[in-house]
């Protein structure tokens, strides 16, 4: 993995993220994001990994004014291929930097699924958080959805799981687990007739008080803590939104 960066990813996951992902439907988050926008001061909203467009196109369509940065041109291709993708501005570039190419400053600031953790460690998600907060309105929002780190599933630090078993193909993640480094490093292994296909992933975790650690840190404060975009009980499982504000005094 020594040369994972923030572009590999995209570059080798683009032609396949939408099928393999397909189970994520965004229309919670979509709907959520869209409240949360209500409720915040008037201004654009940025989307950090924007990827394929999964969230952004469809919040897109609702009339937000929306951007993103992605650091996959292959990933934004995808984007820009779709209904409407077109119309989406985009910057190619590390989403720690927030929006490298403008002055601009944003209502809201979204991430979505588990890619915060993509930022590759400690340092970067702390760059992140203090980008994003510069580059927020007054009383504007940094709004993250991440797994609970979910540590006890594996053995001796290490996991294969089988996610499809069908006549011609098997779909398998295999995961290697640093608890030091706070460090997941895996392949998505696609078994099928025609060959084997693999998909890397890297991420860097964070617990829930670091990232409220983060935030502070940055002159945020959390405002929200949800289990899921309907805004359920936190339970310290599955995958959780978190809502930070930029205090507007």
């Amino acid at each position: 993995m020594d040369a994972f960066g923030p572009e590999t990813y995209g570059a080798l996951n683009a032609d396949i993220y939408d099928d393999w992902h397909a189970a994520l439907d965004p229309t919670e988050a979509v709907r959520a994001l869209a409240e949360l926008i209500e409720e915040g001061p008037a201004g654009p909203v940025l989307e950090l990994a924007v990827g394929t467009g999964r969230v952004t196109l469809p919040l897109a369509a609702t009339g937000v004014d929306l951007c993103g940065i992605d650091a996959s041109e292959a990933m934004v291709e995808r984007l820009r291929a779709k209904p409407g993708g077109d119309r989406i501005p985009v910057t190619i570039g590390d989403m720690a930097d927030v929006a490298p190419d403008t002055d601009a400053s944003f209502a809201m600031v979204f991430v979505v699924f588990s890619t915060f953790f993509f930022l590759a460690d400690q340092d970067e998600q702390v760059r992140c958080f203090a980008n994003v907060a510069r580059r927020l309105l007054p009383g504007g929002r940094f709004v993250l959805e991440c797994p609970m780190p979910d540590v006890g599933r594996y053995d001796r630090d290490q996991r294969v799981e089988a996610h499809q078993v069908g006549l011609g193909h098997v779909r398998l993640t295999a995961v290697r687990h640093d608890p030091v480094a706070q460090r997941f490093e895996g392949q998505h292994v696609l078994i099928a007739e025609g060959g084997i296909r693999l998909a890397p992933a890297f991420l860097r975790y964070a617990w829930p008080s670091e990232l409220d650690l983060m935030a502070r840190l940055a002159g945020l404060r959390r405002v929200h803590r949800w289990g899921g975009w309907r805004r359920e009980p936190f339970r310290a499982e599955g995958s959780y939104v978190t809502v930070y504000e930029k205090p507007a005094d």
